[in-house]
């Protein structure tokens, strides 16, 4: 068992860089969550979704997992689609918005800089997304949103990241019977340059799906 809980603390000191940039946030915008977000979605999902880390203005202001971001739309709208949440997303973590045997967890829980955390944060972080894993009993598919999100899940299982090369689609046996499905991550940047689209995103999504509940 891990010797870390599944959510990080608020405040987890864990990370010098990332605390600084918490603490320049905090000055800026005193009423933001300003702190590690913690995961969102049913604690009894067979489905988990990794994202890379909380936006700026995503859930480091709202500390719901992509809540507030341009990212969360898609993602949040696709999940209602193939009935894996209920409710009006409204990007406010007060919209009662619920998911449905699925959660949402990032695999670094503070925001970076300019969205890129350093190898050293990634891997600083990691024991939480493995403790998060491990408080998931009936956990059986996880989509990886992004190389960072999929080479972390890879190295939580103690995987290599040349175990199974991140691509869109790409599929990769985990231990104890758990498939990973990776995507590209819903952007801004990626959608709006087509690298993915919509249909690209939900067919992914309903691969995992049926992983998860096949």
């Amino acid at each position: 068992m891990s010797e870390y809980p599944p959510e990080a603390p608020k405040d987890c000191p864990l990370c010098p860089r990332l605390v600084g940039y918490r603490e320049q946030n905090k000055r800026a915008e005193p009423t933001w969550f300003n702190g590690a977000a913690p995961s969102f979605g049913d604690p009894d999902a067979r489905l988990l979704v990794v994202g890379l880390a909380p936006g700026r203005g995503g859930a480091n202001r709202t500390g719901r997992p992509f809540t507030g971001d341009y990212a969360g739309d898609l993602l949040y709208a696709t999940l209602k689609k193939l009935g894996l949440a209920e409710g009006e997303y409204r990007a406010d973590p007060n919209d009662g918005f619920t998911l449905k045997g699925a959660m949402i967890t990032n695999a670094v829980r503070c925001a970076p800089p300019e969205n890129k955390p350093t190898p050293a944060e990634i891997a600083t972080c990691r024991p939480f997304l493995s403790a998060r894993l491990e408080a998931l009993p009936n956990l059986r598919a996880i989509m990886a949103l992004g190389s960072i999100a999929h080479d972390s899940v890879l190295r939580a299982h103690g995987l290599k990241p040349t175990a199974a090369k991140f691509g869109h689609g790409v599929e990769a046996a985990l231990p104890n019977g758990r498939t990973l499905v990776s995507s590209y991550h819903c952007s801004r940047y990626n959608t709006q340059t087509r690298r993915l689209t919509a249909e690209m995103f939900e067919a992914v999504m309903t691969r995992a799906k049926a992983l998860a509940y096949g």
